[in-house]
């Protein structure tokens, strides 16, 4: 059992995004290791001590206003700077009245745009796993015309990696950093690593039982879970739809954002109303009944940093498609997926439609990619493995320490 200072700015159970990852890793963690905490909680949202209640927790709130803008709060996070010099006090204050941790890790931030408060104290340091930092592609860049202006500044993340000193520094400063897949390397290139190691950023609690779609009749029904914004690639998925008008196919989207308007006025468009059917938000429990009703799982997303639904699909023992760019290519195998390379729109939906055209007709294909994802993602995703695997990390930097 090691002793463990874990940072994790906003961590909630009851949340969605980062913060339900670092709840995630800390309730893990504290099954295994004597954890400490060091977070914030948004106003208005149940403190992580109340949700930990077996943690040491020190935490501290949001400063007021700062979270007024979730969707900009969420991806500046203007907190962090607050939180950061908090946290490095109280790092400091800790060492200093002799308390002791065999390691520090932070799993959030994923993005690689904040540096980390634990940078240049005489303690082993594990970062991640992070990611981000993808561009579009360009024959993507001029095509965006529903996501917030904000969103265009996270084109500055590669400029901060080569001029930023201090994020530069804690990266350069740990011991091991995790990348959520094989692409965070290349960014980092840059940076003088001690260490590099691909990890996804959660993981799956348990698998339900495999799943025999053999014997089923009917249309084949194709599934896409996520948060409707122009990268996950729901508009190309679409207009992929005409292309295979031949086959009996139907497409369930499960997820809101801005680009539900543009996407619903695709529909109407191209006369897919009676093929596609658009769910908007729902819960987990519901989300579970569209995975168990799919036949396949479509996530062309093309700027997609980490593959956490792709893991909840296979899961589901559904075969995918994805475009092999980030995480969703790095989460899947060559015998669950196929995975699509991205230049244009254009060339985007003609492949998405040549890939469901080969599943739709061969029950027997979709069969065997359906059980080659279930096989994968409980060799690689499930916390219980993976939790194996930070142990092993641990082991390593302590006994470096």
């Amino acid at each position: 059992m090691a002793r463990v200072l874990l940072i994790a700015p906003t961590c909630n159970g009851e949340d969605v995004g980062e913060a339900w990852v670092a709840f995630q890793w800390a309730r893990r963690l504290a099954e295994r290791h004597d954890v400490t905490l060091l977070t914030y909680h948004k106003r208005g949202a149940r403190p992580a001590a109340e949700q930990l209640p077996a943690m040491r927790v020190i935490e501290w709130c949001e400063p007021p206003l700062l979270g007024r803008a979730e969707r900009l709060n969420s991806l500046m996070k203007p907190a962090y700077l607050p939180f950061y010099l908090h946290a490095r006090r109280w790092i400091r204050q800790a060492l200093a009245r002799g308390e002791r941790f065999d390691l520090v890790h932070q799993p959030v931030p994923v993005a690689m745009r904040y540096p980390s408060p634990a940078a240049g104290f005489a303690l082993p340091l594990l970062i991640g796993p992070v990611g981000g930092s993808l561009p579009s592609p360009e024959g993507f860049t001029t095509d965006d015309t529903s996501s917030p202006w904000f969103t265009r500044l996270r084109a500055l993340d590669r400029h901060r990696l080569t001029w930023d000193p201090w994020l530069r520094a804690s990266f350069r400063n740990a011991d091991c950093v995790l990348g959520i897949a094989d692409y965070v390397k290349e960014i980092l290139a840059g940076v003088p690593l001690k260490d590099f190691q691909v990890m996804s950023e959660t993981g799956l609690d348990a698998l339900p039982e495999r799943i025999d779609r053999s014997g089923r009749q009917g249309p084949v029904r194709l599934l896409f879970v996520g948060r409707l914004v122009r990268t996950k690639g729901v508009r190309d998925l679409i207009r992929a739809l005409p292309l295979v008008s031949d086959l009996p196919v139907e497409l369930d989207i499960v997820g809101e954002g801005p680009e539900r308007a543009p996407c619903e006025a695709l529909v109407a468009s191209l006369g897919l109303e009676a093929r596609v059917r658009m769910h908007g938000w729902q819960s987990k429990e519901k989300v579970g009944a569209f995975y168990r009703a799919a036949d396949i799982f479509t996530f062309p997303s093309y700027r997609e940093p980490g593959g956490n639904v792709a893991l909840e699909a296979m899961g589901y023992s559904l075969p995918l498609i994805v475009v092999d760019r980030g995480g969703p290519g790095s989460a899947t195998s060559d015998l669950c997926a196929m995975k699509l390379s991205v230049s244009t729109p254009e060339k985007l939906a003609s492949d998405l439609a040549a890939a469901i055209a080969t599943l739709a007709a061969d029950a027997g294909l979709r069969d065997r990619m359906g059980r080659a994802a279930y096989d994968h993602v409980g060799k690689t995703a499930l916390w219980s493995a993976k939790l194996d695997r930070v142990d092993t990390i641990y082991a390593d930097l302590a006994g470096q320490r």
